[in-house]
C-alpha cells in the first residue's frame, strides 16, 4: 500500500511545476513504510509518534487501509472529470500566460480535493507529524536502495540468519552524519594564494578600446543566445503541453453540452455590459462630430461657405415680404458710420495682436492728439509742443545707444563708448583734459595735404598708439608714449610734427642761420637712417627739409647739408653735441623735440649728451608748470610776440626706468601719459620659445637644423660678442647661405650696405650684436634667434620685437645655458604672459626662476634635505 501510495504521488509530481514554468517540478520522494514479515505489524522505525499517540500497530494498519481504499476509489471517480475539465479549458488558455495561470489553479484545486477526501483521523496525523514522516520515509527509501545495491556482495558468506535479518540503515547514517570531523589548520601558501587573489581581484583592470569593444560584442553575443534559448524553450514547453492535452479527445456528450452552454452564458454575459458599450458608443459619436465639425469649419475658412439661395417669390404671389436684405439699406451713401468704419481704442499698454504696435502707437497718439487739440487752450497746447521737442531729442538720444561703437557717428559718442573702444584697444591714459583717440583717418582734423600723403605712403588704419598719441600732439601738449615695439611710434609723433612746422614760416634766408624747427634724437645710427626713410617719404611732398646727422660720417659733408637750413634735423646724441660744439648748428628757433628709445639712450651712456642739447634749447619757449600747460587754446597761440609757439617735447620708450623718469620731470611739463598694453612686454604675436643647450657646439648644430627648416627669410640671429657674429657669418656661408654681419665695428657704410642687402632680399641672414637690436624695422621678419641670451630682459624684449610687426606673426627662439641664469625670473614671468606661448618644464622647475636675482629664497621643510648618504 505504501508503494502504491508514492508511485502515484511521483506520477502526480512529474508534472510541471505550477509556480515557475520555466524548469519542471522536481519529483516527490516519497519513501514506503516497511513492515514486518513476522508479526504483519509497521516496523518500530518511528518511535517518537509511537510515544506520542500511544496506537497498536494493527490499529493503526487498518486505518491506512482504509483511507487508501477510499482515497482510491475518490481518485478513480475524479480522474475521468479532471481530465475532461482539462480538454475543456485548455481552449480558453491558449496564449503561455493564461496557461500557467490555469495549470497553477488547477494543481491547487486538486490538492484540496485530496485533502477533502481523507479521513478525520488521517489528516489528524497527516497535521500533527507530516515533517516527521516525510523525513522518515525518505530515510527509509535511501537505506532501502542502499541495501539493495550492497546485498549482492554481502550475501556471500552469510548465514541465514544474517541475511534474513534487517539491519537499521538510518540509525548508520545518522551514526556517520554525527561523527565529528577533524579541524585540519589551513596551511601558510594556502593563507598567501588567498590574499594574492584577493589582491589581484582588487586591482583596477584597464582595457584597451579595442579590448572594451570586444568583450561588449562577447556580451551582446551571449545575451542574444541566451534570448534564443529562451525562446526555444517555451516553444518546446507549449508544444509539449499542447501535445499533452491535444491528445485526450475522450469526453461524453453530456460535458460537450455542459460546456456549449457555460461558454453560451460566458458570451452571453460578456455581451451583457450596456453600460460600458453605451459610454464607448457615445465618445465614438463626439470623437466623430468633433472631426466633421473641424472638417467643415476649414472648408468654409478656404474654400468658402455654401451660398444660401434666396427664396425665389414667384410674381403672382403677393404676400408681402417682411424680411429685409443688407442691400436695400438707403442710408448707406451718406451715414458716417459706413464711410468711417469705427476701430476700438485701448487705453493703457493694450494692443491688437498680430498687427504692427508701431503702426498701432501712431494711430492712438493721433486720436488723442485729435481729442486733446479740440479741447487744449492756446497756452496748452503751446507747452504741448516744447514736451513733445523735449521727447524727440530724448529717443534721438536714446536711438544709438543700443549699438556698437563702430556703428555710431563721431557726434553720438558717448562717455562709455569711448571707455570701451580704449579697451579694445588697450589704451591707458594719464593726465589732465585728454582728448578723445581716433577712430580713422577721416574723423581727425588733419590738413588735407597731409591726409593725402598718409593715403599714399599706405597707412590705412591708426595703430593704438597713433590712435591716442596723435590728437593729444596736435594741442601741442607734451607726451610719454609707453608702446610695445613695432606699434608704429615714428608715424605718432612725426604727423604732429609736420602739423606743427605747417603753422610756422617756411625757412629761408633770413631765418635759416636759427637752426631747424624740430630735432629728434635717436640712440644708434641705425635708428637715426631708418627714421629719417620714414620722414622723407612726407617730407617730399610736403615741400620740407629732412637732414640725418649720424656717426660714422664726415662732419664736413653733413655741415655742407645744413647750408641751406632745413625744418627737421634727426640725430644721434654724441654726433649732434659734436655739431653744437663746433657752432655748426644753433638750436635758436627749435621748439620741438622728440626722443625715441629714450631708455635706450640712457643705458648707452648718453645720458649727459641730451642733458646738454636739452639745455642748448631756448628756454624761453619753455612751458610754464602750471595747468595752462594742460589749456590746448593757450599752448597753441603764439608766444612772446613771437610766431614761435610754446616748446613741445616727446618721449617714446618701450619702458620706463628711474633715469628716464628723472629726464622727464626734468623737461616735460604736466605730460600725458599714454600706455598701449603692458610695459616692457612683447607682442603677443610673436611666439617665443626657450631651449636650453649646454656647449657652443650643440648650439651651432642646432643652428644650422632650424635654418634647414621652412622659414621664409629674412632671419635675424642675435649674439653678444662681435668674434662671434663673425664666426658664426662663416659658418652659416659654408652651408649655402648669404648673410650680413652687423655689430659696433663695422663702419657706417658697411652697415648701411648690410641693411641695404637684408631689406632688398640679396641676403637671408643678419647676424647682429644689440646695436641692431633697437628700432630697426625689417619688413617680414619670420625668425628671430637668440644664439647667446641678452644679458637683461628689456634688450631681450626689443631683440624679439624685430619679428611679429604690424599684426604679422612672429617666432623668436632663445638657446640658454646655466650661465643666463640672471634672466631665468623675468623671462619665465615674460613667456607665461604670452598668450600663445608655452613654458618648458625645465625653465620652470629651475631653481634660479623661482625668484629675482639677489632674493635669497628660503627652503621650505619639506624641501629641506634631512639626511643624505
Amino acid at each position: 500500500m505504501a508503494k502504491e501510495l508514492s508511485n502515484s504521488m511521483n506520477h502526480t509530481a512529474n508534472e510541471l511545476d505550477p509556480v515557475n514554468f520555466d524548469k519542471p517540478r522536481p519529483p516527490l520522494s516519497i519513501k514506503p513504510i516497511y513492515a514486518d514479515k513476522g508479526n504483519g505489524h509497521v516496523n518500530s522505525e518511528i518511535p517518537e509518534f509511537d510515544s506520542k499517540h500511544k496506537r497498536s500497530d494493527r490499529d493503526y494498519e487498518t486505518k491506512m487501509k482504509r483511507s487508501d481504499e477510499s482515497r482510491r476509489e475518490g481518485d478513480e471517480s475524479k480522474s475521468r472529470s479532471y481530465h475532461e475539465r482539462d480538454r475543456d479549458r485548455s481552449s480558453r488558455y491558449r496564449s503561455e500566460r493564461n496557461y500557467k495561470e490555469y495549470v497553477r489553479d488547477d494543481h491547487h484545486r486538486y490538492r484540496s480535493s485530496r485533502n477533502r477526501s481523507r479521513s478525520t483521523s488521517r489528516e489528524r496525523f497527516d497535521r500533527n507529524s507530516r515533517n516527521y514522516f516525510d523525513n522518515d520515509v525518505k530515510d527509509e527509501s535511501n537505506s532501502r536502495d542502499k541495501k539493495s545495491f550492497d546485498s549482492s556482495d554481502s550475501d556471500i558468506g552469510k548465514s541465514k540468519f544474517e541475511k534474513n535479518s534487517k539491519p537499521d540503515f538510518r540509525q548508520d547514517v545518522d551514526l556517520e552524519s554525527n561523527k565529528p570531523r577533524e579541524k585540519v589548520p589551513v596551511s601558510v601558501e594556502d593563507l598567501i594564494k588567498l590574499k594574492k587573489n584577493d589582491e589581484e581581484q582588487t586591482k583596477p583592470v584597464f582595457m584597451t578600446k579595442e579590448e572594451r569593444q570586444k568583450a561588449a560584442l562577447e556580451k551582446r553575443k551571449k545575451i542574444v543566445e541566451q534570448q534564443k534559448l529562451d525562446q526555444k524553450n517555451e516553444l518546446e514547453q507549449v508544444q509539449k503541453i499542447l501535445k499533452i492535452f491535444g491528445n485526450d479527445n475522450k469526453s461524453s456528450r453530456s460535458d460537450s453540452n455542459k460546456t456549449r452552454s457555460r461558454n453560451r452564458r460566458n458570451s452571453r454575459s460578456r455581451s451583457r455590459s450596456p453600460k460600458i458599450s453605451r459610454e464607448k458608443s457615445r465618445r465614438l459619436d463626439m470623437e466623430q462630430r468633433t472631426k466633421e465639425m473641424e472638417m467643415k469649419a476649414i472648408r468654409e475658412r478656404y474654400i468658402g461657405g455654401e451660398k444660401v439661395k434666396r427664396k425665389i417669390r414667384k410674381m403672382n404671389d403677393k404676400n408681402f415680404v417682411f424680411d429685409w436684405d443688407a442691400k436695400e439699406d438707403t442710408s448707406q451713401d451718406y451715414n458716417s458710420l459706413y464711410s468711417s468704419r469705427h476701430e476700438p481704442q485701448f487705453f493703457g499698454r493694450g494692443h491688437i495682436a498680430g498687427f504692427d504696435i508701431k503702426e498701432q502707437m501712431a494711430k492712438k497718439s493721433q486720436f488723442y492728439s485729435q481729442l486733446l487739440s479740440e479741447r487744449r487752450t492756446k497756452e496748452e497746447s503751446g507747452r504741448a509742443k516744447e514736451l513733445e521737442s523735449i521727447l524727440r531729442k530724448k529717443e534721438a538720444k536714446s536711438k544709438w545707444d543700443d549699438r556698437h561703437w563702430s556703428e555710431k557717428p563721431l557726434s553720438e559718442m558717448k562717455e562709455r563708448d569711448w571707455r570701451i573702444f580704449k579697451e579694445d584697444f588697450n589704451i591707458s591714459c594719464k593726465g589732465g583734459s585728454i582728448p578723445n583717440p581716433i577712430r580713422s583717418w577721416d574723423e581727425t582734423n588733419l590738413p588735407k595735404n597731409i591726409l593725402s600723403v598718409i593715403k599714399k605712403v599706405g597707412y590705412d588704419v591708426p595703430t593704438p598708439i597713433q590712435r591716442q598719441a596723435i590728437p593729444i600732439g596736435l594741442q601741442n601738449r607734451d607726451i610719454i608714449g609707453i608702446a610695445e615695439t613695432g606699434s608704429g611710434k615714428t608715424a605718432s609723433f612725426l604727423i604732429p610734427m609736420l602739423v606743427y612746422i605747417m603753422g610756422l614760416p617756411k625757412i629761408n634766408e633770413s631765418n635759416m642761420n636759427d637752426g631747424p624747427y624740430s630735432i629728434i634724437l635717436a640712440p644708434t645710427r641705425e635708428l637715426a637712417l631708418q627714421i629719417e626713410q620714414e620722414a622723407l617719404k612726407f617730407t617730399k611732398l610736403l615741400g620740407f627739409t629732412c637732414v640725418s646727422i649720424v656717426g660714422g660720417h664726415s662732419i664736413d659733408e653733413q655741415s655742407f647739408a645744413l647750408r641751406n637750413g632745413a625744418e627737421i634735423i634727426i640725430a644721434t646724441p654724441g654726433r649732434l653735441k659734436d655739431c653744437i660744439d663746433r657752432r655748426i648748428i644753433v638750436l635758436n628757433q627749435t621748439t620741438y623735440v622728440v626722443m625715441d628709445e629714450a631708455d635706450r639712450m640712457i643705458d648707452m651712456g648718453f645720458e649727459e649728451d641730451v642733458n646738454f642739447i636739452l639745455d642748448a634749447l631756448p628756454s624761453s619757449q619753455l612751458k610754464p608748470d602750471s595747468q595752462d600747460a594742460e589749456n590746448p587754446t593757450k599752448m597753441l597761440q603764439s608766444h612772446s610776440g613771437t610766431p614761435l609757439r610754446y616748446r613741445q617735447t616727446t618721449m617714446f620708450s618701450a619702458t620706463m626706468p628711474p633715469l628716464v623718469e628723472r629726464l622727464a620731470r626734468k623737461y616735460l611739463r604736466r605730460p600725458a601719459i599714454v600706455t598701449i598694453g603692458t610695459a616692457g612686454q612683447a607682442v603677443d604675436t610673436v611666439d617665443q620659445r626657450v631651449e636650453f643647450i649646454s656647449s657652443v657646439e650643440r648650439k651651432r648644430i642646432r643652428l644650422m637644423e632650424l635654418l634647414s627648416e621652412n622659414y621664409t627669410p629674412p632671419v635675424i640671429i642675435f649674439v653678444n660678442l662681435k668674434k662671434t657674429a663673425d664666426s658664426l657669418s662663416k659658418l652659416v656661408s659654408n652651408e649655402g647661405h648669404v648673410s650680413v654681419v652687423l655689430h659696433g665695428g663695422k663702419s657706417q657704410e658697411q652697415r648701411e650696405a648690410a641693411l641695404a642687402k637684408l631689406k632688398s632680399g640679396d641676403a637671408d641672414l643678419l647676424i647682429a650684436t644689440d646695436v641692431a637690436g633697437r628700432g630697426i624695422d625689417v619688413k617680414d621678419v619670420s625668425l628671430v634667434i637668440n644664439f647667446d641670451m641678452a644679458k637683461s630682459i628689456e634688450d631681450y624684449t626689443h631683440r624679439i620685437g624685430r619679428t611679429g610687426r604690424a599684426g604679422k606673426q612672429g617666432t623668436a627662439i632663445t638657446f640658454l645655458t646655466n650661465e643666463d641664469s640672471d634672466v631665468f625670473y623675468d623671462l619665465r614671468k615674460m613667456i607665461e604672459k604670452s598668450p600663445i606661448s608655452r613654458c618648458p618644464m625645465e625653465l620652470i622647475q629651475h631653481e634660479a626662476s623661482q625668484a629675482p636675482p639677489g632674493v635669497i629664497r628660503t627652503k621650505r621643510r619639506y624641501e629641506e634635505t634631512l639626511y643624505k648618504e
